[in-house]
């Protein structure tokens, strides 16, 4: 007698799946036997990864280099009040397990770039991208490509959001669509766009029924298809999509041939060739110049909610938007210190003033996620 590939356990999780017809027995050991990569575990990854668990995906590696703060919970539906200041990792791997012991979850709590890229792709069986950026979307595309790796795709801002699935043999990729990515000024910094909290629920879902559907051959995926979801009329359309023989990646000829580290990047680079390079300082680096400069004043560049929620003290608020308009309020200090939520928008400023004659200004990279991080006073404006 041939011996039963599921548990008991695993034979009441999945009832409902093994009298599905045309899904059964077969299509469940394949999502036992199959491994996949979710890239982020924020909005999209948050309701990927909880379905995907639940659905019985044998193996699920988990790759985020981020904590949970309370700006997530609006969204991100994986994490809660319980798991704030944790490694989002850790915190996914928690649910998912909650949902469903059947499965393995690895944890990477760390960033994908092109040192790692590759060879954790190029292991799993498909990759689900969560990401929130470009310059990982690229990386992603880029890797799948080169790894022969499927890759569901999603992306959300404001109330749309889009899906697909890129990097099959026969289907086109991510630079089909989108052979480059756009400048760094012309998008929307993610305290200025911000998202419907329900939106990349239904953007993940279609991002996990495609992974689903690649990994046990049913339907007809996303390949080839681009799907735009407007929530506010809530309305799908579907784009067709043509691989690009001119592509620079997955075309005949193909330009791109290996990852390379400017698209990781998430600093702008200078729009004038003379324009002087922004000295870069860890949060360290700032916290020891404060000490040693008890009335110094750092300029903080985001968003005045943001603000409310804690700032480096001796800070003033000048929204990098405004910058360039209140200049005048920039204190004229021996290092104008400049501070966002990531660096991100910080180097903006840089460049802005910089632009206006500023000289020793001071980039604070990581901004205040890296300086909360640590045992640092956090000041409050009340």
């Amino acid at each position: 007698m041939q011996e039963n590939p599921f548990t008991l356990d695993e034979l009441k999780h999945y009832q409902r799946h093994f009298t599905l017809r045309g899904f059964g027995q077969e299509s469940q050991l394949k999502l036992k036997e199959s491994r996949i990569l979710c890239v982020g575990t924020g909005g999209l990854g948050a309701p990927v990864l909880m379905y995907l668990a639940a659905a019985g995906v044998g193996h699920i590696t988990v790759i985020d280099d981020d904590i949970v703060d309370e700006s997530n919970l609006q969204r991100q539906i994986i994490h809660d009040y319980s798991t704030l200041g944790t490694p989002k990792v850790e915190s996914a791997k928690t649910k998912m397990l909650a949902i469903n012991p059947n499965v393995k979850v690895e944890v990477i709590q760390a960033r994908l770039g092109v040192d790692n890229a590759l060879e954790l792709i190029g292991s799993h069986d498909l990759v689900v991208d969560g990401t929130d950026n470009f310059a990982t979307r690229y990386l992603v595309n880029d890797a799948c490509v080169m790894t022969g790796t499927p890759n569901c795709y999603g992306s959300i801002f404001e109330f749309t959001g889009h899906a697909s699935v890129f990097g099959t043999p026969d289907g086109p990729c991510y630079r089909c669509l989108f052979p480059e990515p756009p400048d760094a000024g012309s998008i929307p910094n993610c305290a200025e766009a911000g998202v419907l909290g329900i939106l990349p629920g239904t953007i993940g879902l279609i991002q996990a029924t495609e992974a689903v559907k690649m990994l046990t051959g049913i339907g007809t995926p996303l390949i080839g298809r681009f799907m735009t979801y407007d929530a506010l009329q809530m309305q799908f359309k579907e784009i067709k999509l043509n691989k690009n023989p001119d592509c620079p990646v997955c075309g005949t000829n193909p330009s791109i041939t290996e990852l390379k580290e400017e698209f990781l990047s998430c600093q702008l680079q200078e729009e004038e060739e003379d324009m002087s390079e922004i000295e870069q300082w860890s949060v360290e680096e700032v916290q020891a110049y404060l000490e040693a400069n008890p009335d110094y004043i750092c300029v903080d560049v985001r968003e005045p909610f943001e603000f409310q929620m804690g700032f480096i003290p001796n800070s003033i608020l000048i929204p990098v938007g405004e910058i360039a308009d209140r200049s005048n309020e920039v204190p004229k200090q021996e290092k104008t210190i400049i501070y966002c939520k990531a660096g991100m928008r910080s180097q903006m400023a840089c460049e802005a003033l910089q632009e206006q004659g500023f000289e020793n200004l001071i980039n604070v990279t990581g901004g205040m996620m890296a300086w909360a991080n640590g045992e640092r006073e956090i000041a409050l404006p009340y």
